[in-house]
């Protein structure tokens, strides 16, 4: 996958802040097309970026609400054309134009928008328009943001060490790439990819017209809480009652801890009904939780199937099953085992004493 270079605009973002307030600016250095970018310093630098951004692997659904790398789909109104979306408008102009001052143009507007955004920060914002190879006729546009790196030396043969007083680094790069490139030489004009390697949210801020799908963890909270709402609704019809009070006072502290005991309020089958509406929307979603001090990682599309939950005397015991064991490097006389039978098991745990405290099981 090799990229040419059509237009290239390079300019720097100064951010001064003074008495409580915060004044931001930018100079725009050089706008260039593809022949002089090839004999330009700039090349060395970029040599290999823009592949690697399109390379960059995204989920359409990540598994963390704070991944760098997401997709981004236009917002359009109902009823209303891609073309109603400004963010929309201003990447395709910078896409489309074929002309070296028009191209430099585009890019003032859009630097003119990003510094509008809460989130700017000093640095380089290098805004390229370049094309595969393969595809002349269908060019990406890049937004590259490079902060600035601080007490950077180099070594010259005059001058034995020389400080730059800016430096910029493809190191911790953000990047926007328009359109999103799924596959080599497909193109989602809906789409974008964006890489933010920080919590600031660069990019979300700037581009306000843009939705991302919500992550793993916020699909599950938001599905698990509307089947809670459900299951409260039909218990109590009546929104004044009492119990029912109490149960949402209660649900909603249970919802916001950050560590959260088994609630036992759900029959089993009401859990495996609400796990396979979640699972649907992605199979490989997971279900992580702690039994003492054994921690317990598996698929939540294999509860109820493979991974059990079960109480035994005055605590709970977890029931996994599969076809073989895996060991990780470095031994363990466990994995010399002869295992027993389940029924074994199960009738020595039941026949065990209680600890200290426990109630015998009748």
């Amino acid at each position: 996958m090799k990229f040419d270079v059509q237009y290239l605009s390079f300019f720097v973002i100064k951010v001064d802040g003074k008495e409580g307030q915060t004044d931001k600016s930018y100079k725009h250095y050089q706008t260039m097309d593809g022949y002089e970018y090839l004999d330009s310093d700039i090349k060395k630098f970029l040599d290999g970026e823009f592949t690697r951004i399109s390379k960059r692997k995204v989920e359409k659904y990540p598994n963390t609400e704070q991944a760098p790398t997401k997709i981004g789909r236009f917002i359009v109104e109902p009823g209303h054309e891609l073309t109603s979306n400004p963010n929309f408008n201003m990447l395709v102009r910078l896409r489309t134009v074929d002309d070296k001052e028009d191209y430099k143009n585009a890019c003032d507007d859009l630097l003119r928008i990003y510094l509008d955004t809460s989130s700017v920060r000093g640095g380089a914002l290098i805004v390229v328009q370049a094309a595969l190879t393969t595809h002349p006729d269908d060019p990406f546009i890049f937004v590259l943001k490079c902060d600035f790196e601080s007490k950077i030396a180099r070594i010259s043969e005059k001058n034995l060490v020389k400080e730059v007083e800016m430096a910029i680094s493809a190191r911790n790069m953000k990047s926007i790439q328009y359109p999103y490139m799924p596959e080599e030489g497909m193109f989602e004009e809906w789409e974008l990819k964006i890489h933010q390697s920080s919590h600031a949210r660069y990019f979300e801020d700037f581009l306000k017209f843009v939705t991302y799908e919500q992550s793993i963890p916020e699909i599950v909270n938001e599905h698990v809480m509307e089947f809670v709402q459900t299951y409260v609704e039909n218990k109590w019809p009546d929104a004044t009652h009492e119990d029912r009070q109490k149960e949402e006072k209660s649900l909603e502290l249970w919802a916001a801890g950050d560590k959260r005991d088994l609630q036992e309020k759900w029959e089993p089958i009401q859990v495996a009904e609400a796990a396979s509406r979640i699972v649907e929307i992605k199979p490989e979603i997971e279900i992580k939780f702690k039994l003492g001090e054994t921690f317990i990682k598996g698929l939540l599309a294999d509860y109820g199937d493979k991974i059990h939950l079960t109480k035994l005397r005055d605590g709970y015991a977890v029931i996994i099953e599969g076809d073989g064991f895996i060991f990780d490097k470095g031994y363990s006389p466990v994995e010399l085992l002869q295992p027993e039978s389940f029924r074994v098991v199960a009738e020595r745990l039941l026949q065990a004493k209680p600890l200290e405290g426990e109630e015998e099981v009748e």
